[in-house]
């Protein structure tokens, strides 16, 4: 099920600016795109969270993406993924303006799922501006079908402006054992 926040390219300039800058502290990895236009960006994989409620998203093959209760921790912020229900992973991050971005688009991408092989998946959502919470976008896997192996890559921009992009490698669980253990799903390795 997604969470929400993520769309379009990210050009590799943009995330170099970022980086070597320093205007989004936290952890990035080689394969993320950071605009400066962030003032924090995390990206990592967490534990099944409560979910409050829910909201509209067609571009989904759910139809909706959850709110969580609080803002989870992360377990790890590596981008090797298990392939588990309850398995999350994403990413929190903060606008450099107070008032942040209220119009953003994410776009996840990840292999063909679903009854009809769907492969990108968007939604609206906001991202909370300097000195708020963080916003927190994030896919848990809740269903059999959302399991699927290979490259998933979360994208976020407003007005056509990029601001983020991460990508994890989701792998079967036998290949990270201990990122099960830790979410206590280590009975899905046998």
């Amino acid at each position: 099920m997604i969470r929400s926040l993520a769309s379009a390219c990210l050009s590799a300039l943009l995330a170099t600016a970022a980086v070597a800058e320093g205007t989004a502290p936290g952890v990035i990895g080689p394969r993320d795109l950071v605009s400066p236009r962030l003032a924090t960006f995390q990206a990592g994989i967490i534990c099944a969270q409560d979910i409050t409620d829910t909201r509209p998203a067609p571009g989904t093959i759910a139809g909706i993406t959850n709110v969580l209760v609080g803002e989870p921790d992360f377990v790890s912020t590596g981008r090797s993924v298990p392939a588990v229900i309850g398995v999350g992973f994403g990413v929190k991050s903060t606008a450099q303006t107070p008032l942040g971005y209220d119009s953003v688009i994410i776009t996840v991408t990840h292999p063909p799922m679903g009854p009809n092989g769907v492969s990108v998946e968007t939604y609206d959502t906001s991202i909370n501006g300097v000195g708020a919470p963080n916003s927190m976008t994030f896919f848990q896997f809740d269903q059999e079908y959302e399991l699927a192996i290979g490259t998933w890559t979360i994208t976020a921009s407003e007005g056509g402006k990029p601001l983020f992009s991460a990508t994890f490698d989701v792998m079967p669980p036998q290949l990270v054992p201990d990122l099960a253990a830790v979410c206590g799903y280590q009975n899905l390795l046998s």
